[in-house]
This record gives C-alpha cells, sequence and structure tokens, in this order.
C-alpha cells in the first residue's frame, strides 16, 4: 500500500479499495497469520465470535523476452505476453 503524501485523506476511496462494512465499529479479539506449505490466510476475530478471512492465494507473473546483452545493454530482441500463475479457487 502506498504511503499518504498529505493531500490524500486516508478515508478516501479509490477503485483500488474493498471496504467491508459488516466489519466497521467491530472489537477485534485476535488477529492471526496462517502461513502453510497448501494454505495462507489472515484471520481477523472479534469479540462477537465472529471474523473477517482472507484466504491468499499465491500469484505468480512471468514476463518472458529474448535479449542481447553484447554491448553490456539490454536490447530486448522479442518479448512474449506475461505468463500467469491460473486460481485453484472456483468462482
Amino acid at each position: 500500500m502506498a504511503e499518504p503524501n498529505g493531500k490524500e485523506s486516508p478515508e478516501t476511496d479509490t477503485s483500488d479499495n474493498t471496504r467491508f462494512p459488516e466489519v466497521e465499529g467491530k472489537i477485534i479479539q485476535s488477529i492471526k497469520l496462517i502461513a502453510e506449505s497448501d494454505y495462507y490466510g489472515i484471520d481477523i476475530n472479534f469479540t462477537d465470535n465472529t471474523a473477517m478471512v482472507f484466504a491468499i492465494e499465491p500469484f505468480v507473473v512471468a514476463h518472458p523476452l529474448y535479449g542481447d546483452w553484447k554491448t553490456g545493454e539490454r536490447k530486448i530482441l522479442k518479448q512474449w505476453k506475461p505468463v500467469k500463475s491460473v486460481s485453484l479457487k472456483t468462482p
């Protein structure tokens, strides 16, 4: 997340932000970060026995290119479309 530059309100919504009004004002009991070989997530548990859970998928994007370094500077000879990993979750 970008650092505030002093010109924007921290409450300003942009198209890159997603708000969760259902949890606004709730008191957090605990926050758990899970980093296991088959699951990454963040669990935010509230004192009213509800929770906000973020299941996080690792994502990879490779930008393949073929280049010439003979002059010491890279000259791109060919570039392909990015190759992206596939989501394992069903919508």
